[in-house]
């Protein structure tokens, strides 16, 4: 099928498309998210003028393209440069140790990407609260599927072979009219989707904070009941293209970081103040860190458990 809208550009920094766009995958199976096997990346998002389907193509090592139907699909390609991080300059980061120095020398594509679509990246976020990831995606995938409506734009191969187009997740509108046996359904406890309806029903003032610097924006976002620090993070990491947004609270990260760079465990304020040399930066170390292969706290002693709120 030929796009509707498509749009090839150069990036003003070297960008690897599929490290970038990586964190907006929900899952292996992201009903809203698709890899291909010649390379290219699908996803679905609401723009300001409606729904839309991209696909973005690394055409070479210094083009990209973006194509897209839908009748969002112009405004999705306009803003497919800004998405696959072209407003992230990494000039400044210093890598200062031999580990990062070398992961930013082989990984000169990985950029930070922003979307500009707060509440979007919000839903997903609100559902990996305090919860394994397996089960957030598992939740994300039913909801979106049972809720979400069908994607514009060509079939795409899925498992089996059988083609299906993706889905577009709820609006603000839908998330709030799911009815509470529902979320129970998908597994999502009353604290979560209540955090979810409470967000659905101020999201136009939530999506305001994707033009404001990143204090205000997670100052805006954290007015909302069940929103806190991580959850900001998780959402500027992906909307805002915040390269220095730190998952503080979550249930590895600073072990993770503390083995990879320090050898040892950490506590959330050991590692704030041992990541203060990488200020502004913050992310991208995590990001970086990720392409080293490095494993972190060897995987010993308790993990988060596997809660079924469909049984409570």
């Amino acid at each position: 099928m030929i796009a509707e809208h498509s749009r090839t550009w150069r990036p003003r920094h070297p960008t690897d498309l599929q490290q970038t766009i990586g964190p907006l995958r929900r899952g292996p199976g992201d009903p809203t998210f698709r890899r291909t096997v010649d390379g290219a990346v699908w996803r679905t998002t609401r723009t300001r003028t409606g729904v839309a389907t991209v696909r973005y193509v690394q055409v070479s090592r210094d083009e990209l393209r973006a194509d897209a139907w839908g009748p969002g699909g112009r405004d999705a390609v306009d803003e497919a440069p800004a998405v696959l991080g072209d407003g992230d300059d990494p000039a400044a980061f210093v890598p200062r140790i031999a580990l990062l120095d070398e992961a930013h020398r082989r990984n000169p594509g990985l950029r930070m990407l922003r979307t500009g679509r707060v509440f979007e990246a919000l839903v997903p976020a609100i559902l990996e609260q305090k919860v394994i990831t397996l089960q957030a995606h598992e939740s994300w995938r039913w909801l979106v599927h049972r809720f979400g409506e069908e994607a514009p734009g060509p079939a795409l191969p899925a498992v089996g072979g059988v083609a299906r187009r993706l889905k577009v997740q709820p609006t603000p509108e839908q998330w709030a009219l799911v009815p509470s046996w529902e979320w129970h359904r998908a597994g999502v406890d009353p604290r979560r989707s209540r955090t979810i309806v409470t967000a659905a029903r101020h999201a136009v003032r939530l999506e305001e904070a994707g033009g404001m610097s990143p204090a205000d924006a997670a100052a805006r976002l954290q007015v909302m009941p069940g929103v806190g620090a991580w959850t900001v993070a998780e959402v500027a990491q992906r909307a805002l293209g915040d390269a220095d947004a730190l998952s503080v609270g979550d249930y590895h990260l600073s072990n993770y970081v503390g083995h990879a760079l320090w050898g040892r465990d950490m506590t959330d304020d050991e590692m704030l103040e041992a990541m203060t040399p990488w200020a502004g930066h913050r992310q991208r170390v995590v990001r970086l860190l990720g392409t080293t292969g490095v494993q972190g706290k060897p995987k010993r002693g308790p993990r988060m458990p596997f809660v079924d709120h469909r049984a409570i």
